[in-house]
């Protein structure tokens, strides 16, 4: 294990943010780490981060206490931040050699970082320029670069990839991919389900201060094996229509998006069969109805009765 946390407890004067919390991260792996707003995520990510204490439990990075041996620690560690920390008055370059040189990079060395790191996060031809005249998506790369200078052991990405072009976030998924084959164990929050499915390989999902369930997406699944998951695309899914479908007893869920119907059921029920008459007789026409696996996000939304992306 290159992280172990045994029985966190955080307080924030009386509200309890972590109870008990305890996962564990292989050195090598991916790590999702999962939860609606106020789950816990951000003050666990500052705990790991050596920015926050701890009231209460153990926590271990690379077999040391991070209590007893904060800033070694700290030197073999790297932090993406949600909010993106680079100086606007630097440039790229002027960036990296300065977050280089916390990191006690000097010289040959440090240059010969500087310019793989440009290469990797696609920024080498903008090294002179300031990152106040960058994309979104740019000074997220930038962001990355400062974090992986130093070719952190343990790498922890708090959602990377938030509110920037679809171009620069496929390139950033393609970045986190790379820094794993080369050898980084990473820690990875997201609000965007289908990015933790893509890239973990085993998953934590918080709530209210605690982790429910920890495991591999097929390990998972597997807690709610005893649901079906059912679409229908229709013409007018409406609110009224929503609830219609959430009166039948063997539906737990239904959520609609565009034209989409999702609903959770209770598997061996006919559910399917109880809703085509609620959509029959509806002011909507069925264009097709059929029946999926249950993903990631309805393991989600069933342990705790929200989506992700719900504020």
């Amino acid at each position: 294990m290159i992280l172990e946390v045994k029985h966190l407890i955080k307080r924030y004067r009386d509200f309890l943010a972590l109870d008990h919390i305890s996962l564990g991260v292989r050195e090598g792996e991916i790590f999702g780490l999962l939860g609606p707003n106020g789950a816990g995520k951000t003050t666990t990510i500052r705990i790991l981060s050596g920015l926050a204490g701890y009231d209460g439990g153990e926590v271990k990075i690379l077999g040391k206490e991070l209590v007893r041996h904060e800033m070694e620690i700290k030197r073999q560690i790297g932090v993406v931040p949600q909010e993106i920390a680079v100086f606007e008055d630097l440039t790229a370059y002027e960036n990296l050699d300065y977050f280089g040189r916390l990191y006690g990079l000097r010289g040959k060395e440090l240059k010969e970082r500087i310019d793989e790191t440009l290469a990797f996060v696609g920024l080498a031809d903008r090294r002179k320029e300031l990152p106040k005249h960058f994309s979104g998506g740019m000074k997220r790369r930038l962001n990355i670069g400062c974090a992986i200078l130093h070719r952190p052991k343990l790498l922890i990405m708090d959602e990377p990839t938030v509110g920037i072009d679809p171009q620069s976030r496929n390139h950033i998924l393609e970045s986190v991919r790379a820094l794993n084959r080369m050898g980084s164990t990473i820690i990875y929050t997201s609000h965007y389900m289908e990015e933790v499915e893509e890239l973990c390989d085993r998953i934590a999902i918080l709530d209210h201060g605690r982790v429910i369930a920890q495991g591999t997406k097929e390990e998972l699944t597997s807690l709610i094996a005893s649901e079906e998951k059912i679409v229908a695309e229709v013409t007018a899914p409406g609110y009224t229509l929503v609830e219609q479908i959430r009166k039948i007893p063997s539906v737990m869920e239904c959520t609609a998006a565009d034209n989409r119907l999702e609903v959770l059921a209770k598997k061996g029920e006919r559910t399917i069969h109880q809703i085509i008459p609620v959509l029959t007789a509806a002011d909507t026409e069925i264009l097709s109805i059929r029946l999926e696996r249950p993903s990631l996000e309805d393991v989600f939304l069933t342990l705790t009765g929200r989506s992700l992306r719900n504020e």
